[in-house]
Protein backbone atom coordinates (compact mmCIF):
# COMPACT_ATOMS: atom_id res chain seq x y z
CA UNK A 1 0.00 0.00 0.00
CA UNK A 2 1.16 3.09 -0.64
CA UNK A 3 1.65 6.01 2.10
CA UNK A 4 0.15 9.27 1.86
CA UNK A 5 3.24 11.27 0.33
CA UNK A 6 3.98 7.94 -1.72
CA UNK A 7 0.07 8.52 -3.59
CA UNK A 8 0.62 12.60 -3.93
CA UNK A 9 4.48 11.92 -5.74
CA UNK A 10 3.00 9.33 -7.79
CA UNK A 11 -0.34 11.85 -8.76
CA UNK A 12 2.03 14.75 -9.61
CA UNK A 13 4.25 12.68 -11.92
CA UNK A 14 1.58 11.51 -14.02
CA UNK A 15 0.47 15.03 -14.27
CA UNK A 16 3.89 15.84 -16.03
CA UNK A 17 2.80 14.05 -19.35
CA UNK A 18 -1.03 14.86 -19.39
CA UNK A 19 0.20 18.51 -19.23
CA UNK A 20 2.55 17.96 -21.54
CA UNK A 21 0.08 16.89 -23.42
CA UNK A 22 -1.98 19.52 -23.22
CA UNK A 23 0.63 22.29 -24.21
CA UNK A 24 1.07 20.39 -26.83
CA UNK A 25 -1.96 20.45 -28.34
CA UNK A 26 -2.72 24.02 -27.01
CA UNK A 27 0.31 24.89 -30.05
CA UNK A 28 -0.36 22.20 -32.39
CA UNK A 29 -2.00 23.29 -36.00
CA UNK A 30 -5.51 22.38 -35.75
CA UNK A 31 -7.39 21.82 -39.39
CA UNK A 32 -9.44 24.67 -39.41
CA UNK A 33 -9.25 28.00 -41.01
CA UNK A 34 -10.66 31.55 -38.90
CA UNK A 35 -13.02 33.51 -40.89
CA UNK A 36 -13.77 37.11 -40.23
CA UNK A 37 -15.96 40.12 -42.48
CA UNK A 38 -13.85 41.76 -45.25
CA UNK A 39 -14.32 44.86 -47.56
CA UNK A 40 -17.19 45.74 -49.30
CA UNK A 41 -17.01 47.60 -52.96
CA UNK A 42 -19.94 49.57 -54.60
CA UNK A 43 -20.06 47.75 -58.29
CA UNK A 44 -21.51 51.16 -59.33
CA UNK A 45 -18.68 52.92 -58.62
CA UNK A 46 -14.16 52.54 -58.75
CA UNK A 47 -12.28 50.17 -56.82
CA UNK A 48 -8.73 50.75 -56.31
CA UNK A 49 -8.89 53.70 -58.62
CA UNK A 50 -11.09 52.01 -62.01
CA UNK A 51 -14.60 51.83 -62.48
CA UNK A 52 -15.45 48.20 -61.48
CA UNK A 53 -18.11 47.92 -64.96
CA UNK A 54 -17.27 50.03 -67.89
CA UNK A 55 -19.47 49.32 -70.91
CA UNK A 56 -19.53 50.33 -74.88
CA UNK A 57 -21.81 49.87 -77.47
CA UNK A 58 -25.00 51.16 -75.56
CA UNK A 59 -26.08 54.28 -73.60
CA UNK A 60 -24.78 54.62 -69.45
CA UNK A 61 -26.73 56.13 -67.55
CA UNK A 62 -25.46 57.56 -64.21
CA UNK A 63 -26.20 55.89 -60.98
CA UNK A 64 -27.19 57.28 -57.54
CA UNK A 65 -26.67 54.75 -54.29
CA UNK A 66 -24.85 51.62 -53.92
CA UNK A 67 -24.43 48.53 -54.35
CA UNK A 68 -21.83 46.68 -52.56
CA UNK A 69 -20.53 43.28 -53.28
CA UNK A 70 -19.19 41.73 -49.73
CA UNK A 71 -16.65 39.17 -49.12
CA UNK A 72 -14.76 37.21 -45.87
CA UNK A 73 -11.63 37.35 -45.03
CA UNK A 74 -10.06 34.10 -44.28
CA UNK A 75 -6.86 32.69 -42.85
CA UNK A 76 -4.60 31.04 -45.34
CA UNK A 77 -4.17 27.03 -46.37
CA UNK A 78 -0.69 26.94 -44.81
CA UNK A 79 -1.81 29.13 -41.84
CA UNK A 80 -1.09 27.59 -38.49
CA UNK A 81 -4.40 27.88 -36.31
CA UNK A 82 -4.33 26.42 -33.03
CA UNK A 83 -6.25 25.58 -30.01
CA UNK A 84 -6.17 28.95 -28.90
CA UNK A 85 -6.57 30.39 -32.25
CA UNK A 86 -9.86 28.62 -32.05
CA UNK A 87 -11.28 28.76 -28.45
CA UNK A 88 -11.10 32.84 -29.11
CA UNK A 89 -12.71 32.92 -31.74
CA UNK A 90 -15.24 30.07 -31.19
CA UNK A 91 -17.52 32.63 -29.05
CA UNK A 92 -17.04 35.72 -31.26
CA UNK A 93 -19.59 37.00 -33.54
CA UNK A 94 -17.10 38.53 -36.11
CA UNK A 95 -15.28 35.54 -36.57
CA UNK A 96 -16.22 31.92 -37.70
CA UNK A 97 -14.49 28.37 -37.37
CA UNK A 98 -14.50 26.71 -40.25
CA UNK A 99 -13.28 23.30 -41.63
CA UNK A 100 -10.19 24.37 -43.66
CA UNK A 101 -10.88 21.58 -46.66
CA UNK A 102 -14.38 23.04 -46.76
CA UNK A 103 -12.94 26.62 -47.92
CA UNK A 104 -9.81 25.13 -49.58
CA UNK A 105 -8.84 22.70 -51.75
CA UNK A 106 -7.00 19.51 -49.71
CA UNK A 107 -3.00 20.39 -51.08
CA UNK A 108 -2.95 23.24 -52.66
CA UNK A 109 -0.74 25.98 -51.72
CA UNK A 110 -1.51 29.62 -51.11
CA UNK A 111 -0.25 30.74 -54.61
CA UNK A 112 -2.38 27.89 -55.86
CA UNK A 113 -5.69 28.83 -54.34
CA UNK A 114 -5.27 32.65 -54.94
CA UNK A 115 -5.30 31.50 -58.79
CA UNK A 116 -8.35 29.19 -58.51
CA UNK A 117 -10.07 32.44 -56.52
CA UNK A 118 -9.26 34.41 -59.37
CA UNK A 119 -10.27 32.30 -62.22
CA UNK A 120 -13.61 31.28 -60.35
CA UNK A 121 -13.81 35.28 -60.22
CA UNK A 122 -13.19 35.92 -63.99
CA UNK A 123 -15.50 32.58 -64.85
CA UNK A 124 -18.43 34.45 -62.60
CA UNK A 125 -17.79 37.91 -64.50
CA UNK A 126 -18.48 36.41 -67.35
CA UNK A 127 -21.67 34.43 -66.40
CA UNK A 128 -22.60 37.69 -64.78
CA UNK A 129 -22.47 39.63 -67.74
CA UNK A 130 -24.14 36.79 -70.06
CA UNK A 131 -27.30 37.27 -67.70
CA UNK A 132 -27.49 40.63 -67.50
CA UNK A 133 -27.73 40.91 -70.93
CA UNK A 134 -29.55 38.29 -71.64
CA UNK A 135 -31.89 39.58 -69.22
CA UNK A 136 -32.29 42.94 -71.29
CA UNK A 137 -32.36 41.16 -74.43
CA UNK A 138 -28.68 43.01 -75.20
CA UNK A 139 -26.84 41.51 -77.79
CA UNK A 140 -23.74 40.93 -76.57
CA UNK A 141 -21.84 41.32 -79.57
CA UNK A 142 -22.65 44.66 -80.04
CA UNK A 143 -22.67 45.52 -75.89
CA UNK A 144 -19.17 45.38 -74.49
CA UNK A 145 -18.81 45.02 -70.77
CA UNK A 146 -15.46 45.33 -68.58
CA UNK A 147 -15.46 43.91 -64.94
CA UNK A 148 -12.88 44.79 -62.58
CA UNK A 149 -12.30 44.36 -59.30
CA UNK A 150 -8.36 43.80 -58.73
CA UNK A 151 -7.37 40.41 -56.72
CA UNK A 152 -10.59 39.90 -55.19
CA UNK A 153 -11.40 35.99 -56.03
CA UNK A 154 -14.29 33.93 -55.75
CA UNK A 155 -17.67 33.63 -57.59
CA UNK A 156 -19.90 35.48 -54.99
CA UNK A 157 -20.47 38.87 -56.67
CA UNK A 158 -21.99 37.41 -59.87
CA UNK A 159 -25.52 38.70 -58.45
CA UNK A 160 -24.06 41.61 -57.84
CA UNK A 161 -22.49 42.18 -60.77
CA UNK A 162 -25.53 41.70 -62.94
CA UNK A 163 -27.13 44.46 -60.89
CA UNK A 164 -24.78 46.79 -61.56
CA UNK A 165 -24.68 45.94 -65.48
CA UNK A 166 -28.75 46.11 -65.20
CA UNK A 167 -28.73 49.78 -63.30
CA UNK A 168 -26.18 51.18 -65.39
CA UNK A 169 -27.93 50.35 -68.70
CA UNK A 170 -31.91 50.47 -67.71
CA UNK A 171 -32.05 51.83 -64.07
CA UNK A 172 -35.49 50.76 -62.52
CA UNK A 173 -37.02 50.82 -66.28
CA UNK A 174 -38.61 53.79 -65.07
CA UNK A 175 -36.50 56.07 -65.39
CA UNK A 176 -34.91 55.88 -62.11
CA UNK A 177 -32.41 53.84 -59.89
CA UNK A 178 -32.66 50.05 -59.79
CA UNK A 179 -31.12 51.21 -55.89
CA UNK A 180 -33.98 54.01 -55.45
CA UNK A 181 -31.03 55.70 -54.02
CA UNK A 182 -30.36 53.10 -50.80
CA UNK A 183 -26.90 51.35 -50.07
CA UNK A 184 -27.77 48.05 -50.97
CA UNK A 185 -25.10 45.38 -50.02
CA UNK A 186 -25.34 41.51 -51.07
CA UNK A 187 -24.23 38.01 -52.24
CA UNK A 188 -24.45 35.11 -54.55
CA UNK A 189 -23.56 33.66 -57.35
CA UNK A 190 -25.20 33.82 -60.63
CA UNK A 191 -25.50 31.55 -63.93
CA UNK A 192 -26.15 32.71 -67.41
CA UNK A 193 -29.24 32.33 -66.96
CA UNK A 194 -29.87 34.34 -64.43
CA UNK A 195 -30.28 31.98 -61.44
CA UNK A 196 -28.91 32.66 -58.50
CA UNK A 197 -26.46 30.35 -56.34
CA UNK A 198 -25.62 29.57 -52.29
CA UNK A 199 -22.30 30.86 -51.30
CA UNK A 200 -20.40 30.57 -48.04
CA UNK A 201 -19.88 33.09 -45.03
CA UNK A 202 -22.47 34.75 -45.27
CA UNK A 203 -23.55 35.72 -41.05
CA UNK A 204 -19.81 38.07 -41.85
CA UNK A 205 -21.02 39.15 -45.12
CA UNK A 206 -23.94 40.77 -43.40
CA UNK A 207 -21.59 42.20 -40.74
CA UNK A 208 -19.41 43.83 -43.32
CA UNK A 209 -22.46 45.12 -45.08
CA UNK A 210 -23.87 46.39 -41.84
CA UNK A 211 -20.57 48.32 -41.03
CA UNK A 212 -20.37 50.01 -44.37
CA UNK A 213 -23.46 51.87 -44.52
CA UNK A 214 -25.95 49.17 -46.22
CA UNK A 215 -29.66 49.27 -45.23
CA UNK A 216 -30.69 46.46 -47.71
CA UNK A 217 -28.93 43.11 -47.79
CA UNK A 218 -29.69 40.36 -50.82
CA UNK A 219 -28.96 36.84 -49.94
CA UNK A 220 -29.09 33.74 -51.57
CA UNK A 221 -32.58 32.35 -50.43
CA UNK A 222 -31.24 28.87 -49.05
CA UNK A 223 -28.98 31.00 -46.65
CA UNK A 224 -31.45 33.17 -45.12
CA UNK A 225 -30.80 31.50 -41.80
CA UNK A 226 -27.55 31.92 -41.85
CA UNK A 227 -27.66 35.72 -42.86
CA UNK A 228 -30.35 36.07 -39.76
CA UNK A 229 -27.78 34.77 -37.42
CA UNK A 230 -25.16 37.48 -38.27
CA UNK A 231 -27.42 40.23 -38.91
CA UNK A 232 -28.50 43.29 -36.37
CA UNK A 233 -31.13 46.16 -36.60
CA UNK A 234 -31.13 48.16 -39.50
CA UNK A 235 -30.50 45.75 -41.99
CA UNK A 236 -33.25 44.57 -44.56
CA UNK A 237 -32.71 41.02 -45.81
CA UNK A 238 -34.48 39.77 -48.88
CA UNK A 239 -34.67 36.32 -50.52
CA UNK A 240 -33.55 36.11 -54.16
CA UNK A 241 -33.15 33.24 -56.16
CA UNK A 242 -32.52 34.57 -59.98
CA UNK A 243 -32.05 37.88 -61.32
CA UNK A 244 -35.13 38.49 -62.44
CA UNK A 245 -36.74 38.20 -59.02
CA UNK A 246 -34.12 40.54 -57.65
CA UNK A 247 -35.23 42.87 -59.37
CA UNK A 248 -38.42 43.01 -59.33
CA UNK A 249 -37.91 42.97 -55.34
CA UNK A 250 -35.80 46.05 -55.62
CA UNK A 251 -38.15 47.71 -58.15
CA UNK A 252 -40.51 46.74 -55.17
CA UNK A 253 -38.87 48.27 -52.46
CA UNK A 254 -38.78 51.14 -54.55
CA UNK A 255 -42.46 51.92 -54.94
CA UNK A 256 -43.51 50.67 -51.34
CA UNK A 257 -44.88 47.31 -52.34
CA UNK A 258 -44.67 43.81 -51.16
CA UNK A 259 -41.13 42.31 -51.02
CA UNK A 260 -40.41 39.22 -49.71
CA UNK A 261 -38.13 39.21 -46.62
CA UNK A 262 -35.91 36.36 -44.36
Amino acid sequence: MLSSLSRTRALLLSAVPVAALLAVAAFAPLPYVIARPGETADVLGEYQGSPVISITGAPVRPSTGALRMTTIVATGPSADVDLSDVSDSWFRDDRAVLPRDSVYPAGKSDDEVSEHNLKDMADSQHEATRAALGYLGEDPAKVKVTLRLGTIGGPSAGLLLSLGIVDKLEGNGSGGDLTGGRSIAGTGTIDAAGKVGSVGGVALKTQAAKRDGATVFLVPKAECSDARAGVSDGLRLIPVTTLKGTVESLRALEKGGDVPSC
